[in-house]
C-alpha cells in the first residue's frame, strides 16, 4: 500500500486532461498574444519587436507571455503558421476550376479581391513575411507559398494563352505576381475607402491591360493558312513569339 502511495506522489500516475474551460482560457490568451504580436509586429517591424512591447500591447505581465511562448521568435513562428494557413485558404478559394470558366476581367475579379481582402485584414502579414531576420521556418514555407502561387498564376496564363511557350509562360507568370505586389503596397497605403477602393480598380485595370493581349481567342474550325498569322501590316517581325489574337474587352475604369 505504501509502494502505490510513493508511486502516485513521484509522478508515475497519468496526468488528467486539463478541464475544458482552462484549455479555453488558454486559447483566449494565445490569441490575445498573437493579436499584440501584429500590432508590434506592423508598427515596428519583426527585427525591432520585442517581447516586452508584445506584452505591454496584450496588458499582460511579461511573465505572462512566457508561460505560452519562451521567446519572441516562437511568437513569429505561431502567428507565421496561422497567417499562412489563412492565406492558402484564401487562395484556395480564388484558384478554381469553376473560375478558370470566366472570361478575363471577371476571373482577376475572383483572384484578386479575396487577395486584397486578406491582406488588408492582416497588415502583419507582409511585415513578417518581408522581415530581414525572421525564422528560418516561416521564411521557407512563405518561399513554399510564392512557388505555388507562380504555378497557379502559370496554369491560369496556359488555360487563357495555350500555344504560349513555357518560358513565356513563366516570364509573364513572374512578371504578373510583380506587378500584384506592386500594387499591393499601394492599396495598403491607401486610406480605407473610396481612395483604396480606386487604387484596387486600378490594379485590376494594370493586370487586365498587360494580360488581354495575351488571351487566345477559340480557334476556328478550319487551320489558318501558313504565315497568316505572322504577315500583318508591320510584317512579320512585329509578332509577338507569345499568344494569339487579343481580345478587344476594354477595362472599366
Amino acid at each position: 500500500m505504501s509502494d502505490e502511495r510513493s508511486a502516485v506522489s513521484s509522478g508515475d500516475r497519468p496526468e488528467e486532461p486539463k478541464p475544458p474551460r482552462r484549455q479555453a482560457r488558454g486559447e483566449r490568451r494565445i490569441t490575445q498574444l498573437l493579436q499584440a504580436a501584429a500590432s508590434v509586429f506592423c508598427a515596428n517591424g519583426y527585427t525591432a519587436s520585442s517581447t516586452n512591447a508584445i506584452a505591454r500591447e496584450a496588458h499582460v505581465s511579461p511573465g505572462t507571455l512566457y508561460q505560452y511562448f519562451p521567446n519572441k521568435e516562437a511568437i513569429a513562428i505561431e502567428l507565421g503558421e496561422r497567417l499562412l494557413h489563412e492565406m492558402r485558404e484564401a487562395h484556395g478559394q480564388a484558384f478554381t476550376p469553376e473560375n478558370l470558366s470566366l472570361p478575363l476581367p471577371e476571373l482577376l475579379d475572383a483572384v484578386v479581391d479575396p487577395m486584397i481582402e486578406f491582406n488588408c485584414a492582416n497588415p502583419a502579414f507582409l511585415a513578417l513575411m518581408h522581415g530581414s531576420d525572421v525564422p528560418g521556418r516561416i521564411a521557407e514555407e512563405h518561399d513554399e507559398l510564392h512557388a505555388t502561387l507562380l504555378t497557379r498564376v502559370q496554369g491560369v496564363i496556359a488555360h487563357y494563352a495555350p500555344s504560349l511557350p513555357a518560358e513565356d509562360r513563366l516570364r509573364t507568370a513572374n512578371m504578373t505576381f510583380a506587378a500584384f505586389k506592386g500594387g499591393l503596397d499601394l492599396v495598403l497605403a491607401a486610406p480605407e475607402g473610396p481612395e483604396r477602393d480606386a487604387t484596387v480598380a486600378e490594379l485590376k485595370t494594370l493586370l487586365l491591360r498587360y494580360l488581354t493581349p495575351l488571351v487566345e481567342e477559340p480557334r476556328a474550325e478550319e487551320p489558318q493558312a501558313e504565315g497568316a498569322r505572322t504577315q500583318g501590316p508591320q510584317g512579320p517581325q512585329a509578332e509577338r513569339p507569345r499568344a494569339g489574337r487579343a481580345v478587344t474587352t476594354t477595362p472599366s475604369r
